[in-house]
């Protein structure tokens, strides 16, 4: 109960920042979306572009847990999951504070969730991030940046819901070590310990999750 208490509280937060505390929205911020979506980067400072996809991926490393989780919860997580590629945080809290603990996987896995599961999935999110990271750090304006983040909503509440998403994993790490029998308690702090980098390597290490119904079929 407090764990759920926690989740609405943090997104209740997040969301009354949002609309009633960070900078003003600016004219321009359409146009600045609108370029950043469709490639047109010129004269767009390497950090916000870095940021702005990496805001693009990281939807994708928690759909490599919340459809294999989603499948023992009584809440629909395939919705949650595919709004946070639009609204992030925004919409994985709700479903953090209301899933249930779930350290199960019923059924079998389909061509989708097999995909989800697979190493080379989180391999591919792990270099794609990497190599955004080293594109931005190296190649970015800091103090254009945090000007931006000071004067620019978008930017702002972007930078917010990059922090919390690179946070929350630990959030469903637990239960995925345990469907996957991956009883490894330095490993779960390694990952927790390390935002970002720590939940994607985690991707690229974790066993495969068993297929109940094989297992049953071969007992």
């Amino acid at each position: 109960m407090l764990r759920q208490l926690g989740f609405w509280l943090l997104w209740v937060s997040f969301l009354a920042y949002a609309v009633l505390l960070a900078p003003p929205q600016q004219p321009d911020t359409f146009d600045l979306i609108t370029n950043l979506s469709t490639g047109n980067w010129d004269g767009i400072n390497p950090l916000i572009i870095a940021l702005f996809n990496i805001i693009g991926i990281l939807p994708l490393a928690y759909a490599c847990f919340v459809f294999i989780d989603g499948r023992g919860q009584k809440i629909p997580a395939w919705l949650f999951a595919t709004v946070s590629f639009g609204v992030g945080a925004f919409a994985l809290l709700p479903y953090l504070a209301l899933r249930q603990p779930n350290p199960e996987f019923p059924g079998s896995k389909n061509i989708f969730l097999s995909i989800l599961d697979s190493r080379w999935f989180g391999v591919v999110l792990t270099l794609g991030t990497l190599v955004l990271l080293g594109f931005g750090i190296l190649n970015g304006d800091w103090a254009n940046f945090i000007q931006q983040w000071q004067t620019s909503r978008f930017i702002h509440v972007m930078s917010l819901d990059f922090c919390l998403l690179c946070l929350l994993f630990p959030a469903l790490v637990g239960d995925d070590m345990a469907r996957r029998g991956w009883n490894n308690p330095v490993l779960f702090w390694a990952v927790a310990l390390v935002p970002l980098i720590g939940s994607l390597v985690y991707l690229c290490l974790r066993p495969p999750l068993p297929d109940t119904e094989e297992a049953m079929a071969t007992a």
